[in-house]
């Protein structure tokens, strides 16, 4: 793979996609120092989204949902201690029996020791992977993680797999914050949604092409002003994702981007946030 010209995708996951929510992908041609929006694809079903995984390299994909649990979570369950052995052991399960285990877990654990988190999520602040309401990312976890187990891609830093199909964790939580801070700039929920949360992902789309994005990511971004009108912002979030995919794609020789001393049976996310916080 070339990691100065390729296809970059980035992808904005559910746990349950459907025509009305779909997975949102955004194909994306970085080469020259500069990241270019070619395609927006929706994803409505698992089956398509295998489909996709299954498409033949050269590509890189940045994906947002966390690709593994807890250290601490592993451990204390007796999962195997390989990324790719408790993989195993959570896809031999339904999504009710993932529910259970758990739940079955921090019944009895005291408050503030029930949901767990990677040393990339405390970085980053974002949610522990064990969560299962609200923005359910262990949901995410448990249909995302079992298929790219299946699909053989490449995990760097998590298994090894097809070099030719490279898949990172990404999340534009992270990135959104470094740009335009705290503000609220989506909401799935029609009756939330408000002119300040367009007004705001017009500006982060305006960051992201303009010198704030280069500044962060070392590349210069072009897309169409159209990503802002979804709601949801999941059209922009896969932006966001594919971005942070082709940063980690110009670092293929440094194991894309990822900290020296990241935790291979947690995993990590894609995102240059994570080298500085780290030192």
């Amino acid at each position: 793979m070339r990691p100065d010209s390729t296809t970059i995708y980035g992808i904005d996951f559910t746990s349950a996609p459907s025509a009305r929510k779909p997975i949102t992908c955004v194909r994306a041609r970085l080469g020259d120092g500069a990241l270019a929006f070619e395609e927006l694809i929706e994803l409505q079903d698992f089956v398509s989204f295998e489909a996709f995984l299954a498409t033949p390299g050269p590509w890189v994909a940045g994906m947002d949902f966390p690709f593994g649990q807890s250290r601490r979570l592993v451990e204390n369950i007796g999962w195997p201690l390989s990324w790719a052995g408790y993989i195993r052991e959570v896809a031999g399960l339904d999504r009710r029996g993932f529910r259970q285990v758990l739940e079955d877990y921090k019944r009895d654990r005291p408050p503030g020791d029930k949901h767990h988190k990677r040393a990339c999520d405390v970085l980053t602040r974002s949610q522990s992977p064990q969560t299962l309401y609200g923005t359910p990312v262990g949901l995410m976890f448990f249909e995302g993680a079992p298929r790219l187990l299946q699909s053989g891609v490449h995990l760097p830093c998590n298994h090894e797999g097809d070099t030719s199909r490279v898949v990172l964790e990404a999340y534009p939580g992270v990135a959104a914050r470094r740009l335009i801070g705290q503000t609220s700039y989506k909401n799935d929920t029609r009756a939330k949604q408000t002119a300040e949360q367009h007004s705001a992902r017009q500006r982060l789309l305006s960051e992201l092409t303009g010198a704030a994005g280069r500044r962060v990511y070392g590349l210069t971004v072009s897309a169409p002003d159209h990503l802002v009108d979804d709601p949801g912002a999941d059209s922009l979030d896969a932006l966001v994702c594919a971005l942070q995919a082709a940063w980690g794609c110009l670092r293929s020789g440094a194991r894309y981007g990822a900290p020296e001393d990241v935790d291979r049976l947690e995993g990590w996310i894609c995102d240059p946030s994570l080298r500085v916080a780290a030192r």
